[in-house]
């Protein structure tokens, strides 16, 4: 993936690490790690496994929010084909 989207001239973060934090605790609880950020824009998520659930859309939602980013990809490469699902806040 990374290849391809400098193949293409996309900037992207890769695993772009965000720290969690709880109600008013100073310090983080722990930390997200969204595959890649492309051009500051679109939270990209991977998998491979056989079938997408809910689950993981709830994830890229949460990851969204999170980022404060408003449209997400979610890439699956575990399935016969490749699917995908995009998602927008």
């Amino acid at each position: 993936m990374a290849w391809e989207l400098s193949q293409a001239g996309l900037s992207y973060a890769r695993e772009f690490e965000q720290e969690i934090f709880y109600k008013e605790l100073r310090e983080p609880i722990g930390t997200r790690r969204a595959d890649f950020v492309v051009e500051g824009k679109v939270l990209v998520e991977l998998k491979a496994i056989i079938v997408l659930e809910d689950v993981h859309m709830a994830q890229v939602l949460n990851y969204l929010k999170a980022y404060k980013l408003e449209v997400g990809l979610l890439i699956n490469f575990g399935s016969k084909s490749l699917t995908f699902k995009r998602l927008v806040l």
